[in-house]
């Protein structure tokens, strides 16, 4: 008889310690802080970008183009080279504008279409569309998360897009240069 009475004694104190563990757990959830789920590349914390575009520069396959000219109010949010694989060596540059919105540039020596969707986030290219940037045809992109100019040369693929007006995407667009 005392066997049953201490076996019942274990479980409820097992439950009761499920119970307890569930309420401190739940407590924490609600205290950490997550996300929506969805990935927003728009940050607000200006960062230095010359030590990483000077490295892409030397590192990359093709000329890395980057902005003069822009002026002070366009802020740098992110950068980020990879050339790990050689046949798609990436470089990402991103800005916010003087009027707050997001603008990037994003350049690739790998598939051209494929690299301008995934970046513009399911943007296409728009039939008859050419914009003249600097003296060459850029090619317009829409339809997804980002409005985009599209320019491939050389099997080079540049991509300026963003959530900035056409205009704000040709300003980027023609500070481009592929030395400082």
């Amino acid at each position: 008889m005392a066997a049953d009475k201490r076996g019942n004694k274990t479980v409820r104190d097992l439950a009761l310690s499920m119970v307890v563990l569930g309420v401190v757990v739940f407590g924490i959830y609600l205290f950490v802080p997550h996300g929506n789920g969805k990935r927003d590349p728009v940050k607000t914390e200006t960062v230095s970008y010359n030590v990483e575009l000077e490295q892409a520069r030397r590192d990359a396959p093709y000329p890395v183009l980057g902005p003069t000219g822009l002026g002070a109010r366009w802020r740098a949010t992110s950068v980020q080279y990879s050339g790990a694989d050689r046949r798609n060596v990436t470089w990402h540059l991103g800005f916010v504008d003087p009027e707050e919105q997001y603008v990037a540039l994003e350049q690739t020596n790998g598939a051209a279409k494929a690299f301008a969707a995934q970046v513009t986030i399911g943007s296409h290219p728009d039939p008859g569309s050419g914009v003249a940037v600097a003296g060459a045809t850029w090619q317009h992109w829409s339809g997804g998360r980002y409005d985009a100019l599209v320019r491939t040369d050389k099997g080079v693929t540049t991509v300026v897009m963003g959530t900035a007006p056409q205009s704000q995407l040709v300003r980027l667009a023609t500070s481009l240069r592929p030395t400082g």
